[in-house]
């Protein structure tokens, strides 16, 4: 098996039924999981923040960081390698999201970051097929290419599939 790890704002697209998307350490953050299969796809996002209103910059440099251009990058790098362009027969899942670091509430960038991503795809009409998000612990994501599944392990809980 190849692996490819996606960092903080990253993010890999793959065809080759021999790779292995992994990120590691979720918090507050979100991975976005893109299956395509009429063309045998999967791409993972490592997305940190809602909105790249707080800073335009980095989302020209990294536009995987925020989720309102992240997943208008997923769709583009999908459509390129043949999928739909506006992301019809996709199946999207969402890991991460955590409350890890903030205890008292006061920013929650975790559930910032899962409304900002269920009220894009919503505005996209995309439906959400599977979550695992929230709660206070911090995840590490596998996804296989060759057949979509998606595994997830933490230091505080068994590995668990979505």
């Amino acid at each position: 098996m190849i692996q490819i790890n996606v960092g903080i704002g990253d993010y890999a697209i793959s065809q080759n039924p021999k790779v292995v998307i992994k990120t590691f350490g979720l918090g507050s953050c979100l991975a976005l999981i893109a299956l395509e299969p009429k063309i045998r796809a999967a791409g993972m996002m490592h997305i940190a923040m809602p909105s790249s209103e707080i800073n335009v910059e980095k989302s020209l440099e990294k536009p995987a960081y925020f989720v309102d251009t992240a997943i208008p990058l997923m769709l583009k790098k999908m459509s390129e390698i043949g999928g739909n362009n506006r992301g019809e027969g996709l199946i999207i899942k969402l890991i991460g999201g955590a409350q890890v670091a903030d205890l008292n509430q006061r920013f929650n960038i975790g559930k910032r970051n899962i409304l900002a991503m269920r009220k894009f795809f919503w505005k996209l009409r995309i439906p959400i097929s599977a979550e695992d998000t929230g709660g206070k612990i911090s995840r590490t994501v596998c996804l296989d290419v060759r057949n979509g599944k998606i595994s997830i392990t933490s230091s505080s809980k068994k590995s668990w599939i979505i």
